[in-house]
């Protein structure tokens, strides 16, 4: 069903931007992104660190989770604190005391989503800020530039996002719009030795418009490509069925992101798909929000049911919130508010979600793929239950 080029041993040096295919399950691969602040092991989860921070952890921590690499956003950090302090002050890593690989974003999503008063053409956009209502320009040359001077290690073209669903013929005029930008972007990228360039491909729900769009990128010569425009509240069909036929056109030698999808059974079928690189704000926001990801399932301490309970989330877990703290406890943090119940829930399901990815990548290279999502999948059954 999935097509499956294989890659191994295959690999593609920008300056020291590399990426190596180790193995294959499938269309399933596991492999290694090397960056000048170093080494991305796929697939790979990347936290969102939205305002230049992990919300609720502090960044050891999200290191020794198991992150290699988080993702920052462009349109948030040059409203505020702006991106020419931030280089003034030595750059996004040393700002937030990140010192491994950060991927940004363009900001093309966050404007269409979040700005006020955005006029869009040709030359970019402008818009008004969602903080302050001050005015600003965002072109590709300018996220060029913006994403330059935070030091990103691996930055993306502006592209324009459409809201789905959408008429064929407006997601056909977002994507040439977007082709183009990507052409303005990369001739706008500073390609010096070590940062990467991404394009994103764009195209609706449409398979023709998302193949040509896939086409047109690789043959632009991108460090690698990410699917955008997904994961925004469409059916989770039509996601995978963009997922499939966008994959055979672009080079498999490069790294393939998913940008936005973040359940952990959107991570399985992605990945049995061919995909590299994952972000999504959904395990720290359900951890402030009281709900737990767990090899069982998905728990929300705010339920009753929790609030004596002796037990922990998962006794066999290496994260001491799952293992330590009883639900109980957990459930009486969420109720009352208090900040520890969001820093404990935080770090028990970024510490879940590395561990599911490095289950996967272990899964991938023992040939064990398909075995592992069937258990994964039949342990997430259980639920609200509590593990044997």
């Amino acid at each position: 069903m999935f097509a499956v080029s294989s890659c191994r041993g295959e690999w593609r040096v920008t300056g020291i931007f590399r990426f190596d295919v180790l193995t294959q399950d499938g269309a399933a691969r596991a492999g290694l992104i090397t960056t000048p602040r170093g080494r991305i092991r796929t697939p790979a989860f990347m936290p969102v660190g939205t305002a230049a921070t992990i919300k609720a952890m502090h960044p050891d921590v999200v290191k020794a989770l198991g992150a290699d690499i988080v993702l920052a956003n462009t349109y948030h950090l040059m409203l505020r604190p702006g991106v020419e302090r931030i280089a003034a002050l030595g750059g996004l890593h040393a700002f937030m005391n990140w010192p491994w690989p950060i991927l940004t974003d363009s900001g093309g999503f966050q404007v269409m989503s979040l700005a006020k008063l955005r006029k869009l053409d040709e030359n970019g956009v402008s818009f008004q800020s969602h903080i302050d209502g001050t005015r600003h320009v965002l072109t590709p040359e300018r996220a060029m530039e913006i994403q330059d001077l935070l030091g990103s290690d691996i930055a993306m073209q502006l592209d324009e996002c459409v809201k789905l669903p959408c008429a064929d013929a407006e997601a056909r005029r977002a994507m040439l719009l977007s082709l183009r930008w990507a052409e303005r972007s990369k001739a706008a990228f500073d390609a010096k030795p070590g940062p990467a360039l991404f394009g994103i491909v764009q195209g609706g729900a449409s398979e023709t418009l998302r193949i040509e769009s896939a086409k047109a990128l690789a043959d632009m010569g991108f460090d690698g490509y990410a699917l955008g425009g997904l994961a925004v509240g469409e059916p989770r069909m039509v996601m995978l069925a963009m997922i499939e036929c966008v994959l055979p056109w672009l080079p498999c030698a490069k790294p393939r992101y998913l940008m936005g999808a973040g359940t952990p059974d959107d991570l399985l079928e992605a990945v049995r798909r061919g995909i590299d690189m994952f972000d999504c704000v959904l395990p720290t926001r359900a951890g402030r929000h009281g709900l737990a990801y767990t090899r069982s399932g998905r728990l929300n301490l705010r339920n009753a049911r929790h609030a004596s309970d002796p037990s922990p989330v998962d006794p066999q877990s290496s994260c001491v919130p799952a293992r330590d703290y009883s639900r109980a406890y957990l459930h009486h943090l969420v109720k009352a508010g208090e900040i520890l119940g969001m820093m404990l829930l935080t770090e028990l399901n970024l510490a879940y979600y590395q561990d599911f990815m490095d289950d996967i990548r272990h899964a991938i290279t023992a040939g064990s793929f398909t075995d592992f999502c069937d258990a994964a999948k039949t342990a997430w059954r259980t639920g609200e239950t509590r593990p044997a």
